[in-house]
């Protein structure tokens, strides 16, 4: 843990590092008087804490933040990536299992889209994962229907506006066809809302497919669907803890894929079809 006896950190920002909350949400927490530190309840998120402070949660002292953990899951499609759904429809965490420690997301998969998603238990690291600006390429396998037109993939690379929202540099790439359907692999370092099934369609393809193969340089792999690995301590470390990585251009040749790197058409994923579906949080 950083020293912080001298100088503190911000009570948003030691939540969100011990996986209680988010940043956002714990600002929420501190308006709504839940947040006490050292036994008074404060009101400005900007409240320094240290070592020493005592700080707790509707009156639950929280934990020291742990080591940063992070680990690969599988997501398949029909689950939510949010903590709860009004509507009770599975989510993420109803299919973690339940030795795991508390975490949370970094980065979405919309309900319909499956493949990889990190999860971790220090929103620090998640906070710092996601942002476009650590320059973490995310690559997809996309299965489209509809007439392809190569040179306008290619476009994309100079960037899309579409219905008014401005994407950024997007590098799509044709595998193969098979009849009416193509698989384009799709690459972005941003990842807005729905934002590869939104440029799609912008160019007159529907997507009916749509499969996360790699986040930075963490790969689905052969991981199995509804699986959790953990990445080892050094390999974080490694890939996380040197600076922020300089953004790559997406335009810039990506290796080529290797085999098992991702699937490439549905059979492969129907074998573990719910391999795992029993397990609940």
């Amino acid at each position: 843990m950083a020293n912080l006896d001298n100088k503190g950190e911000r009570i948003a920002k030691r939540l969100s590092r011990a996986g209680i909350c988010s940043r956002r949400e714990a600002e929420r927490w501190v308006a709504n008087g839940r947040i006490a530190v050292d036994g008074k309840k404060i009101s400005k998120p900007a409240t320094l804490v240290t070592n020493q402070s005592i700080v707790t949660v509707d009156g639950k002292k929280i934990a020291e933040p742990a080591q940063p953990r992070l680990w690969r899951y599988h997501k398949p499609r029909g689950v939510l990536s949010t903590n709860n759904d009004p509507e009770d429809r599975p989510t993420v965490f109803d299919h973690l299992p339940k030795n795991l420690p508390r975490v949370m997301l970094v980065g979405r998969l919309d309900i319909n889209s499956e493949g990889l998603l990190l999860l971790t238990n220090d929103g620090e690291l998640a906070r710092k994962l996601e942002l476009p600006s650590t320059g973490w390429i995310r690559r997809y396998r996309v299965r489209a229907y509809g007439p392809l037109d190569e040179s306008r993939l290619k476009s994309l690379e100079d960037g899309i506006t579409v219905d008014g929202i401005k994407y950024r540099e997007i590098q799509a790439t044709l595998d193969k066809r098979r009849g009416d359907n193509s698989w384009i692999t799709v690459s972005l370092q941003e990842g807005k809302n729905r934002e590869i099934r939104k440029v799609m369609e912008y160019l007159g393809l529907q997507v009916n497919r749509l499969i996360r193969i790699s986040f930075g340089p963490f790969q689905l792999g052969e991981l199995h669907r509804d699986t959790v690995r953990e990445i080892s301590a050094r390999i974080l470390k490694e890939q996380t803890s040197i600076g922020t990585p300089k953004p790559k251009r997406l335009s810039a040749k990506l290796p080529p894929m290797k085999p098992g790197e991702g699937p490439t058409d549905p059979e492969p994923l129907k074998r573990n079809r719910n391999k795992n579906a029993h397990r609940r949080r």
